[in-house]
């Protein structure tokens, strides 16, 4: 009998990693797909409806919201546009319900309403774990300037944000203390043993 799917929700600070981790487990681990999130943005090249992303107007956007279809929706603002992100019900406990094992990375925010919604949901309470990555302040400092994406205002922003989802991470079932990239992988692989061994218990 196959093991029951589970759900990682990773979180973290810029820069983190979780992206990296998340990309690695699903390309090593083929149980493991990524969560389908849902975007108004315009599809980039190359970028598959269904696939990278549900790419959806505004309108539908708000339909679904309003109907209750996502477990965590939430506005980012842009340099030019303001951008509608979610995760649909559909989009994590179709997959589950197939067997299939899932990763998603969100914000601390994010993390929170997947945790509302598990407490009404049976099949996602018994399939989620929560995973905090924890950087600290000079290792994550540096990392944000080797991806030379931000200059220093910017970086002193993310790092405003980073102290305050620090503060969150005792509410998380797991944490990763990032040092390499190596590292933080096996950490996480240990976590989806034990987050196997819990859904297999049906806590």
């Amino acid at each position: 009998m196959p093991p029951p799917p589970v759900l990682l929700v990773i979180a973290g600070p810029a820069g983190s990693g979780k992206s990296t981790l998340c990309d690695r487990l699903v390309t090593e681990v083929p149980a493991f797909g990524r969560v389908v999130t849902t975007t108004t943005r315009s599809p980039r090249d190359g970028e598959i409806n269904g696939v990278h992303y549900h790419f959806f107007s505004p309108e539908e956007f708000k339909r679904r919201t309003d109907a209750g279809d996502f477990l965590e929706w939430a506005l980012v603002h842009g340099d030019k546009h303001d951008r509608l992100y979610g995760t649909l019900k559909s989009s994590v406990l179709e997959p589950l319900g197939r067997g299939q094992s899932l990763i998603i990375s969100v914000d601390v925010q994010g993390v929170e309403s997947f945790r509302r919604a598990a407490k009404s949901d049976p099949v996602l309470a018994r399939a989620m774990t929560t995973v905090f990555i924890v950087v600290d302040r000079e290792r994550l400092i540096a990392r944000m300037r080797t991806r030379a994406k931000d200059n220093e205002n910017e970086i002193a922003g993310r790092m405003k944000t980073a102290e305050r989802e620090l503060r969150e991470a005792h509410k998380f079932d797991s944490v990763i203390e990032s040092r390499t990239r190596d590292e933080d992988f096996a950490a996480l692989l240990a976590i989806v043993d034990q987050a196997r061994v819990r859904a297999a218990a049906g806590n």
